[in-house]
C-alpha cells in the first residue's frame, strides 16, 4: 500500500513537471505574438491621436508624474517627417473596481488631441460607459465622456461637474479618468516646455524612433473610447438610481 502511494505520488509529480514545461513552451511561443498585438494596438491609437504622424520616439524615462497616484506607464514624442507634433502618454490610476488606463495626446500648442480609454473594469452600464462609443455626456452633440477632453488645454481646470461632464451615477470613474488626463497632460506639457528650452532629458531610445503603423482593426477590447469594455457586476450600492460610485 505504501509503495503504491509513493508510485502514485511520483506519477503525479511527473505530470506536474510536464504540465509546467508545456506552459513555459506555450508562453515562449505566444509571448512575441501578444507583444506584437499590443504594439499594433498602441500604434493604431497613436495614429488616431496624431493622424499625420510617421514615427514616435520613446521618452518614458524623461517624463514624470506630479501625482504619486497616477502612474506614467509609457510616453512618446510623436513626429512627422519634418518635426515633432506632440506627446502621447499612457497613464493609469485606481478607479472604482480596478485600474483605469488612458492614452492622452498633447500637441505643441498644449491642446489635447484626444483621449483613448485602454482599460476600464468598472460597472457595466455605469463606470464602463467611459469606454462606450454610444454613451454621450452631451446627447445633442453626441460627445462621449473621453471625447469632451479633445480641444481642451492643459491649463484648464479639469474638474468634474465644473468643466468636465461626469458619467451619470459614476462619479468615482469620472474623477479617476479626469485625474489621469489632467496629470498626464501636465506631464506632456512639462516635457514639451523642456524640449523647447533644450533641457529635455535624453529618451530611453537615445533618439531612435519607431515607425508608426497605419490604423488597424482594434486589436484589443477597450483600446480606444470607441471600444466597449467587458466588466463584471458591482455592488448594488452603485446601481441605486441617481447614486454615484
Amino acid at each position: 500500500m505504501k509503495n503504491n502511494t509513493i508510485k502514485l505520488g511520483l506519477i503525479l509529480a511527473a505530470f506536474a513537471v510536464v504540465a509546467c514545461a508545456s506552459l513555459a513552451v506555450v508562453y515562449q511561443i505566444t509571448e512575441p505574438a501578444i507583444a506584437s498585438q499590443a504594439q499594433d494596438a498602441l500604434n493604431a491609437s497613436l495614429k488616431e491621436l496624431f493622424p499625420e504622424a510617421t514615427s514616435h520616439e520613446d521618452i518614458t524615462s524623461a517624463v514624470s508624474s506630479s501625482d504619486e497616484t497616477v502612474k506614467i506607464e509609457e510616453a512618446y514624442l510623436v513626429k512627422n517627417d519634418l518635426a515633432p507634433l506632440g506627446v502621447a502618454i499612457k497613464a493609469s490610476t485606481a478607479s472604482y473596481k480596478g485600474p483605469a488606463t488612458v492614452l492622452i495626446g498633447v500637441r505643441l500648442d498644449r491642446s489635447i488631441t484626444g483621449v483613448r480609454i485602454l482599460e476600464i473594469s468598472d460597472t457595466p452600464g455605469l463606470g464602463a460607459n467611459a469606454a462606450s462609443p454610444t454613451y454621450y455626456v452631451d446627447k445633442e452633440k453626441k460627445i462621449t465622456f473621453p471625447g469632451q477632453f479633445t480641444g481642451k488645454y492643459i491649463t484648464d481646470k479639469f474638474e468634474v461637474k465644473t468643466d468636465v461632464i461626469p458619467i451619470t451615477a459614476a462619479t468615482v470613474t469620472s474623477k479617476a479618468i479626469t485625474k489621469i488626463v489632467k496629470v498626464a497632460s501636465a506631464s506632456a506639457g512639462a516635457y514639451l516646455q523642456a524640449m523647447a528650452l533644450g533641457t529635455a532629458a535624453p529618451s530611453a531610445t537615445s533618439g531612435a524612433s519607431q515607425e508608426a503603423t497605419q490604423p488597424a482593426a482594434e486589436a484589443t477590447s477597450g483600446a480606444s473610447a470607441e471600444g466597449t469594455a467587458t466588466q463584471s457586476a458591482e455592488p448594488a450600492a452603485e446601481t441605486t438610481s441617481g447614486a454615484s460610485q
